[in-house]
């Protein structure tokens, strides 16, 4: 029995590529320690934080790829 679910779970593992947390963890930190000094709401803010810490990231990777193929040489 074990046998039928271990290849398909071997598999998937191969496929599946680890998710990026670049500004996330910092906005998390950031977001949850406010929330908690905002009204004990600590959770809240780290998952606000964290969606705002990627949305920075993203904007921060965009601008380097523009910089780079801008100036191929420059970086």
């Amino acid at each position: 029995m074990r046998t039928s679910w271990v290849l398909p779970v071997l598999l998937l593992s191969v496929l599946v590529t680890p998710a990026s947390a670049k500004g996330c963890l910092k906005g998390a930190a950031v977001g949850g320690v406010a929330g908690h000094y905002a009204g004990h709401h600590g959770v809240i803010g780290a998952a606000a934080g964290c969606l705002i810490g990627r949305h920075q990231a993203k904007k921060r990777a965009h601008v380097q790829q523009d910089i780079r193929h801008a100036d191929p040489g420059r970086i």
